[in-house]
């Protein structure tokens, strides 16, 4: 998942491992009032293509009577196909990632390619690029708070307080942003394209707002092909996963003669500089003058960010040795701007927020942060934002699984440090007809991963039969000296 503005978005921006920052065909205002009709779209690669622009409303929030309506906005691509299928929806993953802006990126040629069977809509979801309503906070300027599990969490929920108080009196129904509303986005959208069904195409966040989809409108979906899996109690992931992943990362390390010599266990010198900075947290100079200071929870955040993908997974070992030879400057230039790491955007936390977590599951968090490698800095701000708004949580019946005969290509990378293979078992087991494709050292980002991943999408959605399969990349090396 890459959740709020904080931790998941700038973070594994800052990480490299983040799509790339695109500019986007119009301006930031000019998103919320774009014109319905043909365009022509432009990656970031320079290709360009033929596409259209297109809306529908919603009521902000289908609980209250009267509730304001709002546009959702999607970049449709027209298929190749004289006989296409069902549409395909890319459900993007975050919250707060855009179907749009990931078009644009390396699942680019993936997007061209399903064209072949049907039309690819890139939606943006409520309160997100198109679909934006909510009012723009003003830019942190600092000073900011320090960088500890008490400075972050005491600065997140009395911001995220103050936030939905002025987001309400400007007439934004913030209890509508959640994933349960979301879904049914999905169930209008199908309407306001005239088909009887629709096929779902999504990653990370996307796939827990797929369940939700599945759960609510089971016959509104054909067919769903789903990655990085994170399932309707998973918005808070387990830190004993976590652990569990980085020894599976340690043994790599055996691999690489160089980097085990310097490094006998990654996990205990993780720890160990963790443990340093947070008792004594260091003062950090960005390159753009902002200055806070830095205990080990900010050194969490930023790994929590890094596991996602092989390339900055790689990365770990010669950060945290220049950390425990104490040269913290190392992590000057792969942090964000503190001005967007202490930022709100309101539908990311919102959503969060309502999808919650069940209290059998928060009490194993509660427990397994107290030993674990990088604590509960890898969910932040949740399970930690928890109560700022009562009212909120969508409740047990959210959380709960479900039996789905909907036929499903499941995709998963074996170095997923986001989410997980243990955590995504326990979804996996929800689908009754499915295919799984397993990449061998790819991680969260792993459509785009391996060449062979889009023809199987393209099989998959053609209603052709796909196997179990199991794709190979490389492992990868480790930077330690």
């Amino acid at each position: 998942m890459t959740h709020t503005a904080l931790n998941r978005r700038s973070l594994l921006a800052a990480a490299g491992i983040a799509a790339p920052a695109l500019a986007l065909p119009w301006s930031a205002r000019a998103r919320t009032q774009a014109e319905a009709g043909p365009f022509r779209f432009v990656a970031g690669n320079g290709q360009e293509t033929d596409a259209e622009r297109g809306f529908f409303e919603v009521p902000e929030d289908r609980n209250i009577p009267g509730s304001r309506r709002i546009r959702i906005g999607y970049v449709r691509f027209p298929s190749t196909s004289p006989n296409p299928g069902p549409p395909i929806v890319y459900l993007a993953g975050g919250p707060g990632g855009s179907g749009p802006r990931t078009a644009m990126g390396p699942r680019f040629p993936i997007f061209m390619a399903l064209r072949e069977v049907a039309d690819v809509i890139a939606l943006d979801q409520r309160g997100v690029g198109l679909s934006a309503h909510i009012p723009d906070r003003p830019a942190a300027t600092g000073p900011f708070p320090a960088l500890t599990r008490d400075g972050m969490t005491g600065w997140y929920r009395d911001e995220m307080q103050k936030a939905w108080v002025d987001w309400t009196r400007a007439g934004v129904a913030m209890t509508g942003y959640t994933t349960e509303q979301n879904a049914d986005d999905i169930e209008d959208l199908r309407r306001h394209l005239g088909v009887d069904k629709v096929n779902l195409w999504g990653i990370s966040y996307g796939t827990h707002l797929a369940l939700s989809v599945l759960k609510r409108h089971p016959h509104s979906i054909g067919r769903v092909a789903l990655a990085s899996l994170e399932g309707q109690d998973q918005t808070v992931k387990r830190p004993a996963r976590i652990d569990a992943f980085l020894n599976r990362v340690d043994r790599l390390l055996d691999n690489d003669p160089v980097a085990r010599a310097a490094i006998p266990n990654l996990p205990a010198l993780m720890r160990r500089v963790h443990a340093r900075l947070e008792a004594d947290p260091v003062t950090l100079t960005l390159a753009n003058g902002e200055v806070a200071r830095l205990g080990g929870f900010g050194v969490q955040l930023l790994a929590g960010g890094m596991v996602a993908n092989p390339p900055s997974l790689s990365m770990l070992p010669r950060l945290y040795l220049a950390l425990d030879a104490g040269m913290t400057e190392a992590l000057a230039p792969m942090m964000p701007p503190f001005s967007s790491l202490f930022s709100l955007s309101g539908m990311p936390e919102a959503m969060d927020i309502a999808s919650g977590i069940s209290p059998e599951r928060l009490a194993l968090v509660e427990e397994e942060r107290k030993t674990a490698v990088l604590g509960d800095a890898f969910n932040f701000p949740m399970p930690h934002l928890l109560g700022a708004i009562p009212g909120l949580d969508l409740g047990p019946d959210f959380r709960a699984s479900i039996h789905i005969d909907t036929p499903a290509l499941l995709v998963a990378g074996s170095l997923d440090g986001r989410t997980p293979l243990e955590e995504q078992a326990e979804v996996i087991a929800q689908f009754r007809n499915r295919s799984q494709v397993l990449v061998e050292n790819a991680g969260h980002n792993v459509f785009e991963a391996h060449p062979e991943v889009q023809p199987l999408l393209v099989r998959f959605f053609s209603e052709q039969p796909v196997a179990d399969t199991t794709l190979t990349l490389p492992p990868p090396t480790f930077a330690a000296g």
